[in-house]
């Protein structure tokens, strides 16, 4: 199983960024999907997921401001995320849920906003 998440980069307070997340090696259609980020000297937190059905929830921090999408053709799950903030600078990872728990992880991709 491989995930590649992609997008991240430097941007500025209330600017946008998409990450993108594909995947190989698993059945994409059938798997609850996450996006999880971890700032530096903090524990990963999920911070949005899409079920296999096309059902999204968010942590309170991003609602209204991030919004998890999945395409199953391209086997690709994305993370629009607009008016970011300073506290949004994390590397951003994507997970797919098996048995119970989020067990497959890409490799993060880093995400720095400046105020």
């Amino acid at each position: 199983v491989q995930l590649q998440a992609s997008g991240g980069g430097l941007v500025q307070a209330r600017e946008s960024l998409r990450l993108t997340c594909e995947a190989s090696g698993i059945i994409f259609s059938i798997k609850d999907l996450g996006w999880y980020r971890q700032a530096q000297g903090k524990q990963r937190e999920l911070v949005a997921q899409v079920t296999s059905g096309g059902s999204a929830s968010y942590v309170d921090s991003v609602k209204g401001r991030f919004t998890i999408s999945r395409d199953n053709a391209k086997n690709t799950v994305y993370l629009q995320m607009t008016n970011l903030k300073p506290e949004d600078t994390a590397v951003y990872y994507c997970s797919a849920y098996q048995d119970g728990a989020y067990r497959y992880w890409g490799q993060g991709t880093q995400v720095t906003v400046s105020s």
